[in-house]
């Protein structure tokens, strides 16, 4: 690996773990398979090391979507916890009628 695209690597590693620390199911050990990973792709060289950073992006950006979701989950739990019911008042078109 170059040392460019291992600056990459290395990069995107120490970006991946900071997700990781925060992943919702504990039990599917967010770190070890990561670890596993980058290992599998250590001696990559050339296009087979490009396309293994941009599978390493993909899931970065994937982690990042879920933890948003999470927090969208979480607010929306939060302010609309009951479930609404239909409006009672009458609108301006059934009153015209």
């Amino acid at each position: 690996m170059s040392n460019p695209t291992r600056l990459r690597a290395i990069s995107l590693y120490k970006e991946l773990v900071r997700l990781g620390r925060d992943y919702p199911n504990p039990n599917y050990n967010f770190h070890g398979k990561l670890r596993r990973a980058f290992e599998k792709y250590r001696d990559a060289r050339g296009e087979e090391a490009e396309k293994a950073l941009k599978l390493g992006e993909y899931i970065k950006q994937e982690t990042i979507a879920l933890y948003s979701l999470r927090k969208y989950r979480y607010l929306k739990k939060a302010y609309y916890s009951d479930i609404r019911e239909p409006s009672t008042v009458s609108t301006l078109d059934e009153l015209s009628k």
